[in-house]
């Protein structure tokens, strides 16, 4: 699932051997997706559906992170890579947002629930940050460290589950929906190409280790949170789904879809990775392939139907 490399990130001195991360300003047409887009298996549509539900706010709340800790970075290549990480992260909410839009909420499936609560959440935030801040700036900076830290955490997964669907042949054979393949490929790809970025802010931050390993833990809770509940609220409301959704059948699915490789092992991936991003010595660039990911998006239709040659 990941390839180590020999580089490493900015703030660590080390050249990781990608052009500059720029935004591709990529676009999507929904209309001929059907719902299920795994042919035959919703559960794995929907526990990957589950990320569309949390992307779109889950980005801005990336974005709110690294632009309060930019004014505090001086390193030049860092502050470029931000750039490009804020760039990046909008487009990906914008299309997150076009599938929640044009597939779930065309089909019935209304997510307002997790996403209203969420935009709430980021609308707040600015004026809490704000206050606490002129309360004590002591206090603001070790909460603005620990969400980097958190946000670090969730992007070494996302960067590893990017990894997992380029590299994963099992869903053409499936049948999967080609525009929402390219859409998480392309994602998946920029991930792995920005996975650095957030890791870099925090330690230029002053972030240190006991910081990244609580961040780490409510993540883990989050992701289980999004994966799990976000899927069986997907499945309850599929009105195409008229068997009862009980934990038993759910289970069941779950396992046929892990084998027949149309989702990674949740439990696996989440826990698996643990000794990994926990090592002292961690560093994004020891996971992944900067140079798979170029390569995918070199040949991906919305990356290039968008003009932009990564090389």
């Amino acid at each position: 699932m990941t390839r180590p490399l020999t580089g490493g990130g900015a703030a660590s001195g080390i050249d990781e051997r990608h052009p500059p991360i720029k935004p591709r300003r990529v676009s999507f047409d929904w209309s001929s997706t059907p719902l299920h887009w795994v042919p035959g298996d919703p559960l794995a549509t929907h526990i990957i559906n589950s990320f569309h539900i949390v992307l779109p706010e889950g980005e801005k709340w990336f974005i709110q992170c690294v632009k309060d800790a930019r004014p505090y970075i001086k390193d030049e290549r860092l502050l470029e890579e931000i750039r490009g990480f804020i760039g990046q992260e909008m487009v990906h909410a914008r299309s997150h947002q076009g599938v929640l839009d044009q597939i779930l909420e065309t089909n019935g499936i209304d997510v307002g629930k997790i996403t209203d609560q969420m935009a709430k959440g980021n609308a707040e935030r600015p004026e809490q940050m704000a206050e606490l801040k002129r309360r004590s700036p002591r206090a603001w900076r070790r909460r603005l460290r620990f969400e980097l830290a958190a946000v670090a955490s969730i992007e070494h997964y996302t960067a590893v589950l990017g990894q997992w669907i380029m590299d994963n042949d099992r869903l053409e054979k499936a049948g999967v929906d080609p525009t929402m393949l390219d859409l998480l490929r392309w994602h998946g790809a920029e991930e792995v190409e920005h996975r650095s970025v957030v890791f870099d802010v925090f330690k230029a931050m002053g972030g240190r280790y006991p910081t990244r390993v609580a961040a780490w833990v409510v993540s883990l809770f989050f992701l289980y949170w999004a994966l799990i509940g976000g899927s069986l609220y997907l499945m309850k409301q599929d009105p195409t789904v008229t068997r009862r959704v009980t934990p038993l059948r759910v289970l069941r699915s779950y396992r046929r879809s892990v084998r027949q490789g149309h989702v990674p092992g949740i439990f696996k991936l989440l826990l698996g990775e643990a000794p990994i991003y926990l090592r002292p010595d961690h560093h994004p660039s020891k996971v992944c392939s900067t140079p798979r990911a170029l390569e995918y998006l070199k040949q991906s239709p919305a990356a290039q139907a968008a003009g932009y040659d990564p090389y």
